[in-house]
């Protein structure tokens, strides 16, 4: 009987074990659940949603536009993690000015802010072949790369999936879908002259 209450202790051990070591690769390369702690992505997320972050999809594809992302801002030493969205992508001109954003000179329209326009002024400036511009969805109540400029890819923990609790903040985070709205031209005196002038004979 001794024998057996051994066999079925050292049984039980390896199983807490097994789980604990699965945890932890779950935890470390898979998922991890995050907390928002301020209120810079509202309306989407609010403060102490419990959000799940998959660590392992940046390994396999790079970020996309819309995509909402847990890292840790250029110079950051006190280990604060900061919840943004991806605006900008490599090889891309940005530009923030008169409210509005500027992805290769054409305004982003995007559904999801919190007001209308985006305060502050950037660029145009291109982004390196590594290199994400991200801002948050309350663009009033941010720090983003209009403080702290682009961010690299080694510095993305990974990618929002859903909000996890409380329960009635619960959603699915989806690719978000862009409008971009090429800007009017300024007419040139140039083209003036050349509208104004009789057709010639």
């Amino acid at each position: 009987m001794n024998q057996a209450w051994k066999k079925e202790m050292v049984e039980w051990l390896k199983t807490i074990i097994f789980a604990l070591l699965i945890a932890f690769l779950v935890r470390n390369y898979l998922f991890q659940p995050y907390r928002v702690q301020m209120g810079s992505m509202q309306p989407t997320l609010h403060n102490n949603d419990l959000i799940m972050v998959n660590k392992i999809v940046y390994r396999i594809n790079p970020p996309k536009r819309g995509d909402i992302v847990v890292f840790n801002p250029p110079g950051n030493t006190s280990n604060i993690h900061y919840i943004k969205r991806v605006i900008g992508l490599p090889g891309e001109s940005i530009e923030v000015k008169n409210g509005k954003v500027f992805i290769n000179q054409t305004e982003l329209i995007e559904p999801y802010l919190s007001q209308i326009d985006t305060p502050g002024m950037v660029g145009p400036v291109v982004l390196g072949e590594n290199e994400f511009f991200v801002l948050g969805d309350h663009r009033n109540n941010s720090m983003d790369s209009r403080d702290f400029g682009a961010i690299t890819k080694d510095h993305i923990h990974g990618k929002t999936m859903f909000v996890l609790w409380p329960m009635k903040d619960f959603q699915v985070f989806g690719q978000v879908k862009y409008e971009i709205h090429e800007t009017p031209k300024e007419t040139t005196e140039e083209t003036k002259t050349q509208e104004s002038s009789p057709p010639e004979k």
